[in-house]
């Protein structure tokens, strides 16, 4: 019976340690889910910009070029919403800079294939194509900047989800001229979109500002609805078509895959293997006849 009992406790202990390894936990947004933009001291506008998706800013109250502004949502200028979403921000941020297991990757994440997992750099760059391929969650944590080069994308193939991509940033994040970015990101500081560059997800920062010029952020795909009639769209300005939250093609050329947790899933099988041999062992000279 204790034999029984102690492989049935190492099979156990092999399921709770392998079911941590096949993947990370969505993000739980809280309130500001509904939120396309958040920020804490200030917003800034330069051209036509169209956003889809809540504006939010606390403690600061100043957001400025919406004159050039679509925006379908409702704008929070610090009041008791803005801080809600703010205050959900910090503990998402928290709980994305403490996902598990981590495979630690390069900066550069141009040309490369990812499956759903969580990676992690101490600072994260994309020049050309990231690939992430199927469904699952993605958590991306870089312990400073997130920088993208001109004309870099991300696409999303198989399945893949922007509602699943998360991008933790330790201090401020920058899509440069023309990037195509998917997923929400959540940066200690600031985000800058340059001119032109495109964010279907979230720009969500905690404490700095939000600057952006000529650009498109749509979070429709993935947030909760509104509770506040959307605004009539800025002067000559035109609403843009709402983006999927997965790409149907990825026009990138196909690159290697990388198995999103190799080593760590690996480690906990051998880990697993050995301790139940040893629980089998154990009670194989448990139950072993004395002299």
């Amino acid at each position: 019976m204790r034999r029984i009992a102690a492989i049935g406790l190492g099979v156990l202990l092999a399921t709770l340690l392998v079911g941590t390894a096949l993947g990370a936990s969505a993000v739980t947004l809280g309130t500001a889910k509904s939120f396309a933009v958040l920020a804490g001291t200030r917003i800034t506008n330069t051209g036509a910009t169209t956003i889809t998706g809540d504006v939010g800013l606390h403690p600061g109250k100043a957001a400025t070029g919406f004159t050039t502004v679509t925006l379908h949502g409702a704008k929070h200028l610090g009041d008791a919403v803005a801080l809600s979403a703010k205050n959900a921000l910090v503990t998402a941020y928290n709980n994305a800079a403490g996902a598990k297991p981590v495979t630690s990757v390069p900066t550069e994440l141009g040309g490369t294939t990812l499956k759903a997992g969580v990676y992690a750099s101490d600072t994260l760059g994309l020049t050309g194509t990231l690939t992430l391929d199927g469904p699952g969650v993605y958590i991306f944590q870089a312990g400073s900047t997130l920088i993208s080069a001109p004309s870099s994308k991300v696409a999303l193939i198989n399945g893949a989800s922007a509602c699943n991509v998360y991008w933790q940033v330790g201090s401020s994040a920058t899509l440069d001229t023309s990037t195509s970015f998917k997923g929400t990101i959540m940066a200690l500081t600031s985000i800058a979109l340059n001119n032109g560059a495109t964010l279907v997800g979230r720009a969500l920062a905690r404490n700095g500002a939000v600057t952006m010029d000529h650009n498109t952020i749509n979070s429709s795909a993935c947030a909760a609805p509104t509770t506040t009639p959307a605004a009539t769209p800025a002067s000559g300005a035109h609403p843009a078509a709402t983006q999927p939250a997965t790409d149907v093609v990825a026009s990138a050329a196909p690159a290697a895959v990388t198995d999103p947790v190799p080593a760590p899933f690996l480690a906990l099988l051998v880990v697993v293997t050995l301790a139940f041999g040893l629980a089998v062992r154990f009670t194989a000279l448990r139950s072993r006849p004395r002299d």
